[in-house]
């Protein structure tokens, strides 16, 4: 088998039209949102030793939230942050911008591995996002952070079948159910040829800006004194007498305890990655929208969508009238690797091109202005777990699998609640307490996601009828997705 060999969706072998391709002529191969006058410069790397109570290795969402909230908690704990390349450079300064509740990824997932405490979960969940406004708020994170919800919307009449049972679930669950929208009503949100009917989350999602609020997160943690180095990877997690000890290229830190938000990258508890299947994920930026284009789509309200296919897309809109487009194609590298040369795949770029303007014939003539990719901590519940190592003085989150924008900060909690040893309303949780099942090792593990990826492509083009291998993985509780 080829070192290179990858998994993906067959959708991204479909030939695009001559307009698709034209409108990449001109696309930058970086995400958008890091192609910021505004960035920050990075700091400096780490050199010598460090001493502090807490390390944080990670300098995403999740190790941000978990450095903020750690000195939240307790002003004078000393916490250090180590991020191998720069603050939010990985998924967090990649991704849609979507900052949603849901820590279950989604109602139907959360029904299925949690009926007994989904309502539990779903109050945790807005409370959660709830604490990430008032943060915006409070430190002045200028992110473009708005509450507009979510569409889910349906392309396919068995989809539509899909929503109408997604609102009576949680109407049975005693939960407030999203806000069903026929055909006409959701074209009168933003018209596609292509919408059928669709679910508005009003108040469980906000947009934001990825980088922004990365960025944001590092200058709060800054200020109230944690010490962050960036180009300063992690190499080697160790035991030091009653503290432990990790190595960096140029130093090492000695901490009481460490968290590790490492998500996507090898974790340094190596019996936690089996866990994760690195998958990686792109998506289209367009040149600002003019009044006249956004008039003929009349996306008027600024909710993030997103289609329902197992193969899905996600849209919305920037601060400045872009139309981010991405998702659908699920790429896996043989053997989980995560690698910069991976984060482009100009494939799935065309493929993406097509679906836009299939979805919006209105915008013909519009131009992609950036084009990028990111890798993804996929696990097979599709929503994160904890757990802890080193005699409880080590915590880690991992498995967001494309929904930690909210979620991380919960994972942050979680994390720290583990390394003070308490049982709380977070820890209490079977969710907490119990683990996915692991991937399968190689070539086993590129085999199924390759086998399970064509199935979902079938389940999409019949109706959503999932076939005896989907069953299977259903019964068994060993999903993937992204």
């Amino acid at each position: 088998m080829a070192t290179d060999a990858m998994t993906r969706s067959p959708g991204g072998d479909s030939a695009p039209g001559p307009s698709a391709l034209k409108a990449l002529a001109d696309a930058a191969y970086r995400p958008y949102w890091l192609d910021d006058p505004g960035r920050p410069r990075p700091r400096p790397a780490l050199v010598g030793e460090e001493r502090c109570d807490l390390l944080v290795v990670g300098g995403g969402y999740s190790g941000l939230w978990t450095a903020l909230i750690a000195k939240e908690r307790d002003p004078d704990r000393e916490v250090v942050l180590v991020e191998g390349q720069e603050i939010g450079w990985a998924a967090s300064g990649r991704n849609g911008g979507f900052c949603a509740a849901s820590l279950t990824h989604g109602l139907g997932n959360g029904a299925a591995r949690w009926p007994d405490e989904l309502a539990e979960l779903e109050r945790l969940g807005l409370r959660n996002l709830d604490a990430i406004e008032s943060a915006v708020e409070r430190y002045g994170i200028d992110c473009d952070f708005e509450r507009t919800g979510e569409i889910d919307v349906a392309t396919a009449p068995h989809q539509v079948e899909e929503l109408r049972e997604t609102v009576e679930q949680a109407g049975a669950l005693g939960l407030e159910p999203p806000e069903f929208l026929d055909r006409d009503a959701v074209r009168a949100e933003v018209d596609s040829p292509t919408f059928l009917a669709g679910l508005w989350d009003r108040r469980g999602v906000a947009m934001v800006h990825p980088a922004k609020l990365a960025w944001g997160l590092a200058r709060a943690c800054a200020e109230l004194g944690v010490r962050i180095y960036e180009h300063t990877p992690a190499e080697r997690l160790a035991s030091s007498g009653a503290a432990m000890t990790v190595r960096t290229p140029y130093g090492r830190v000695r901490a009481r305890q460490v968290a590790l938000a490492t998500n996507a990258f090898p974790a340094l508890v190596r019996r936690v990655r089996p866990y994760i299947a690195p998958v990686y994920d792109h998506a289209l930026m367009t040149e600002p929208l003019t009044e006249e284009q956004l008039d003929a789509i009349g996306w008027q309200r600024r909710q993030g969508l997103s289609d329902t296919a197992n193969h899905f897309h996600y849209f919305r809109l920037t601060a400045d009238r872009r139309i981010l487009w991405g998702g659908y194609d699920i790429i896996y590298r043989y053997g989980g690797r995560v690698r910069a040369e991976y984060d482009h795949h100009p494939a799935t770029y065309r493929t993406l091109a097509q679906h836009f303007f299939q979805c919006f014939p209105q915008l013909e003539g519009v131009r992609f202005s950036h084009a990028w990719g990111g890798a993804i901590d996929t696990c097979s519940r599709f929503s994160a777990f904890f757990g802890s190592a080193h005699g409880g003085r080590v915590a880690y989150a991992l498995g967001y699998t494309g929904l930690g924008v909210g979620a991380t900060r919960f994972g942050a909690e979680v994390m720290l609640d583990l390394l003070a040893g308490e049982r709380t309303e977070r820890t209490r949780l079977e969710m907490v307490r119990s683990k996915p099942l692991p991937f399968p090792p190689e070539p086993v593990r590129w085999a199924g996601i390759g086998i399970t990826q064509w199935s979902m492509t079938r389940a999409d083009e019949n109706g959503g009828r999932r076939n005896l291998w989907l069953k299977a993985m259903d019964k068994v509780g060993l999903g993937f997705d992204s």
